[in-house]
């Protein structure tokens, strides 16, 4: 068992039971073929990682920009840390990489080299997959004495050009932040309002109409 820690749509629970589930969630572009194994994660907890979050790329599930982890950044990124098998994970992080994944059609050598990535990650704080995005696993530390486990972009925030998200997106991240943390709507604004790749194009009052609406939604 390990601890998957989502930084963003993956906060709310719902929203990850479509990458263990499978299927197209409300609102998105993209059909999840799911995990083998289709139990819902043991427990989660809420988590505070050293860094920060910023949005960059091109989503093709929302459209705008994806949520990736930067532990140079400074402060502390909010997350939520789900107890999954060593499967499960091997399966989330193939659909976040556009791998195969699921019971049918999962790509045979992903899971070993999973495998042996998240033993370098617990080793040495970092390993890689791939060039791709997420496809670095990241160990910023270990929950109950079993490893917190990752991933992201190979490059920070300082490296590529920032993206701001799409509202749909954002207004997940929002209902994920007040689901794992229980914060009322002006920290989740003002966390969200001073991510990279939202600071220089949304307003901060639009930051927070927005997830105002997302949590009335939710």
């Amino acid at each position: 068992m390990l601890w998957y820690v989502a930084y963003g749509s993956n906060m709310q629970a719902a929203r990850l039971a479509w990458y263990i589930g499978g299927g197209c969630p409300p609102g998105g572009r993209r059909t999840y073929p799911g995990c083998r194994d289709r139990r819902p994660p043991s427990r989660s907890v809420p988590v505070s990682l050293p860094g920060g979050i910023y949005f960059a790329g091109e989503s093709r599930a929302w459209t705008g920009g994806m949520a990736f982890y930067d532990p140079h950044l400074p402060g502390q990124a909010a997350a939520r840390a789900y107890l999954v098998t060593r499967e499960q994970f091997a399966d989330i992080a193939a659909q976040e990489m556009y791998r195969p994944a699921g019971a049918a059609d999962l790509a045979p050598a992903l899971v070993p080299a999973t495998d042996a990535a998240i033993e370098a990650a617990v080793a040495n704080g970092r390993a890689t997959l791939g060039p791709g995005r997420y496809e670095t696993l990241v160990c910023p530390g270990s929950h109950g004495c079993v490893p917190l486990l990752t991933f992201t972009a190979p490059e920070g925030a300082s490296a590529v050009r920032c993206r701001p998200p799409a509202p749909i997106y954002l207004g997940m991240i929002a209902r994920g932040l007040r689901e794992a943390h229980d914060w009322p709507a002006e920290r989740i604004t003002s966390y969200l309002a001073a991510r990279p790749g939202v600071a220089d194009a949304w307003p901060p009052d639009a930051v927070a109409a927005l997830v105002t609406e997302a949590l009335a939604a939710g």
